[in-house]
């Protein structure tokens, strides 16, 4: 199982503690070190369209129109690209699916 988020990231650790916890193996990946190339973002965009694109976050508050108008109009890879904290956390890859977020849904499918 592969966590992708940010080390900071406060649901990111809850997710891998409650994994750990019920003995999943987790390999987590920080997007900001280790960044998804463009076949990673285009798989993760294809799964979730631009739900994964985090209007929530303060990097997102910080984009001018013209930036955000172009991440909801197809652009959302590149963007991501430039500014992973954008992603909407954690996406986790388990068992052959992508999953997103930490919602009871979630947790749920992987703490089986």
């Amino acid at each position: 199982m592969i966590l992708y988020g940010i080390p900071t990231c406060d649901t990111c650790r809850k997710a891998c503690a409650a994994l750990a916890a019920a003995g999943h193996a987790v390999t987590f990946r920080d997007i900001r070190a280790e960044p998804l190339d463009s076949d990673e973002w285009a798989e993760f965009l294809a799964a979730f369209g631009d739900a994964l694109i985090n209007r929530t976050s303060a990097t997102w508050r910080g984009l001018d129109s013209w930036a955000r108008a172009r991440a909801l109009a197809g652009a959302g890879a590149e963007l991501l690209a430039a500014h992973p904290a954008l992603m909407k956390r954690p996406v986790i890859r388990a068992g052959g699916r992508l999953l997103l977020g930490w919602t009871a849904e979630v947790r749920a499918a992987v703490l089986k």
